[in-house]
């Protein structure tokens, strides 16, 4: 992962995000609560558990329990996720499966926009603002939303 400076760099109150894909997507999560990222291996089902949720696996002596975030975002799952990010909630350790990790950007808060009106329902419960970058958007995925929904099915 590299730093990527953007015009936010001299604004006081930029932040930094790691950048990840999921189903062609690119995502934002805050550098603030991604603790690791890793390869996910070994993961062992949980019988009777929320669909999004992959299993558990054993990451140096710590039970990390996996979601598939192509799941919870219904991106279909034709492929399967190759890395995973390594977050901590209320001391329990989760890994949020995706596709690619990117570059770590640091952004601006003044760039940052509202989610856009016409975006799915289903991913508006778990992005929390968007940025427009030179290429695509990026949307910044809040992973409190994320470990909430959890088992919550579609929106009505």
């Amino acid at each position: 992962m590299t730093t990527q400076a953007t015009p936010g760099d001299g604004d006081a109150k930029a932040r930094q995000f790691v950048t990840a894909r999921i189903g062609g997507q690119l995502f934002g999560l805050s550098i603030d609560a991604v603790n690791e990222v890793f390869v996910p291996e070994g993961i062992t089902p949980v019988p009777l558990s929320a669909p999004e949720i992959e299993g558990v696996l054993n990451l140096r002596g710590r039970i990390v329990t996996m979601i598939d975030l192509r799941r919870l975002l219904h991106l279909g799952s034709e492929t399967a996720a190759s890395m995973a990010v390594g977050i901590e909630s209320q001391g329990d350790a989760f890994g949020l499966m995706i596709d690619d990790v990117g570059d770590v950007l640091m952004l601006g808060d003044a760039e940052r926009d509202t989610n856009p009106s016409n975006l799915d329902e289903d991913w508006a419960r778990f992005v929390n603002g968007v940025y427009r970058l030179q290429e695509e958007l990026l949307l910044l995925l809040d992973v409190e939303r994320v470990l909430a929904g959890v088992g919550q099915g579609r929106a009505a």
